[in-house]
């Protein structure tokens, strides 16, 4: 469960209605009395807030509903296994030769005991729910990411290990599979896009790993930027949601998913948030295809407009994305995008702040062609942009990564245009990283997948097959020095395949 670790102080607003009594006489005249005398004083119009009648909405009771989706929500625990490297070794019944008798070791033996690396196993659990019959469940990225283990358990206490099969840090989101004995109840999904603030709305979960717990309550608000990540879009509700119900399911009163709770706020009472599940919608065929999300990529850097900006554009309101760069070498260079456009619409949706823009290109289609309307100059232009692939996000096919590279157990890829600019290099400046087989040379020495490796032995690399030239040089023959660009750094990893 994400914690907002900034404290909130939010108050519900009601509204407060003042009788007055006064004194009214003749036609709309009022009178009062002050210091013993009879005063005029203006009439004044009463405005009374019509009644609403009771939503017929409001349930006696939630439990026929959740009778019908309890079965759909299932418990997920999960094992990690953490190293804290340099830990002194400790010997039978707790001895430790680098203690106070660590002299006495030494003389005894000849030598010190080595510090080992130490493991522990840490234990977690949060939520989860079926999203088809042969045991696909949608949970959080959070709750799964780093797991060694993972153990789901279903509403009639039936334990399946599971598998990840795909996820999405950037939005939170993961696909697990576990092969059930007979055939699942499903959840439907509903449209978060019609929610409305004031729905009721309930959460089933396993908050603090006390299985099938149900609340409920309203949705708060919607579209919430929590600063959780680059596509946020998060339902608020006052649900109650707590540290295990992470992954879990909000429903709608017709018993569909509308959102995935995830984050809270701490301390926070009736401050909850969950993943609207509109936003799910577009990603689960591609983590269930793929095991990972493609996005779609315009090449912008865009910002809000604010009054003194839209005054200084000669622009009539705020609405649109305000265009501050253009990426060198992007589509919507391509396409003439120029810093100051607004972009006011684009294939065919209009974006009415900054905040709209992100998520309709990252749900755009590599390569399809869209029409783009901009502001310029306070004029209406429309231009057509092919949208690229999402720096970063390329997927992996055969032709594109070289296979792991034996004992050394890397996986590598030549650096195109577009990775290379955005690792700040020039295509044949090193070779990426695509993967790195876990438990492999590669992985004992620290490297990790996104580096980039600059130099094999002291040479400089350009390509996969200069990377597989030098690995060859050194079969049987001692390690294999790398020197690694990571970020804005730079460092050794030693490959030792013995």
């Amino acid at each position: 469960m994400w914690q907002i670790g900034k404290q909130w102080a939010m108050a519900r607003r009601g509204v407060i209605t003042i009788a007055v009594a006064a004194l009214v006489v003749g036609s709309g005249l009022g009178f009062g009395l002050a210091g013993g005398r009879l005063h005029t004083l203006p009439a004044v119009a009463e405005t009374v807030m019509p009644a609403v009648a009771a939503p017929a909405g409001a349930p006696g009771s939630f439990a026929d509903l959740v009778e019908r989706v309890g079965p759909s929500v299932v418990n997920i625990k999960v094992t990690k296994v953490e190293k804290v490297g340099g830990a002194d070794f400790m010997g039978p019944e707790g001895f430790d030769p680098h203690g106070p008798f660590g002299d006495f070791f030494e003389k005894f033996f000849g030598q010190r005991m080595p510090k080992m690396p130490r493991e522990y196993r840490q234990q977690g659990a949060g939520s989860g729910f079926i999203v088809n019959q042969d045991g696909l469940i949608v949970t959080n990225n959070h709750v799964v990411e780093g797991a060694k283990e993972l153990t789901v358990t279903l509403s009639n206490k039936q334990e399946y290990p599971a598998k990840i099969i795909g996820r999405d840090p950037k939005t939170d989101i993961a696909l697990v599979k576990i092969e059930p004995k007979e055939r699942l109840t499903a959840v439907s999904l509903g449209d978060s896009d019609r929610l409305r603030v004031g729905d009721w709305v309930v959460a089933v979960g396993n908050p603090f790993g006390l299985s099938n717990t149900v609340t409920a309550g309203i949705v708060s608000a919607k579209k919430r930027v929590i600063g959780a990540g680059p596509y946020d879009d998060f339902i608020q509700t006052d649900a109650p949601i707590n540290p295990g119900n992470s992954g879990g399911p909000l429903f709608n009163l017709k018993g569909e998913v509308v959102g995935i709770n995830t984050a809270i706020i701490p301390n926070g009472q009736g401050i909850g948030f969950a993943v609207a599940v509109n936003l799910a919608k577009n990603l689960l065929p591609q983590l269930e295809a793929k095991g990972s999300v493609t996005r779609g990529y315009l090449g912008v850097n865009v910002q809000a407009i604010t009054p003194e900006l839209a005054k200084g554009l000669n622009l009539r309101d705020t609405k649109g994305a305000l265009v501050a760069d253009v990426i060198k070498g992007g589509p919507a260079e391509a396409a003439g995008i120029k810093p100051g456009d607004v972009i006011v619409n684009f294939d065919g949706k209009d974006v009415a702040e900054v905040g709209n823009l992100p998520p309709l290109v990252a749900a755009t289609p590599v390569d399809k062609t869209v029409a783009v309307t901009v502001l310029r100059d306070g004029r209406e232009q429309s231009l057509s942009v092919q949208v690229a692939r999402m720096p970063g996000e390329r997927a992996e096919t055969a032709s594109q990564a070289a296979p792991a590279q034996g004992k050394w157990g890397l996986a590598l890829r030549d650096l195109d245009a577009r990775t290379a600019q955005r690792v700040g290099l020039a295509p044949g400046d090193g070779v990426l990283v695509a993967g790195v087989e876990p438990g492999s040379a590669a992985d004992k020495a620290g490297v990790r997948q996104g580096d980039v490796i600059l130099e094999v032995n002291r040479s400089k690399v350009g390509s996969a097959a200069d990377v597989q030239a030098e690995a060859k040089k050194r079969d049987g023959s001692g390690p294999l020095l790398l020197l690694l660009k990571r970020g804005e750094a730079s460092l050794f990893a030693a490959l030792d395949a013995k």
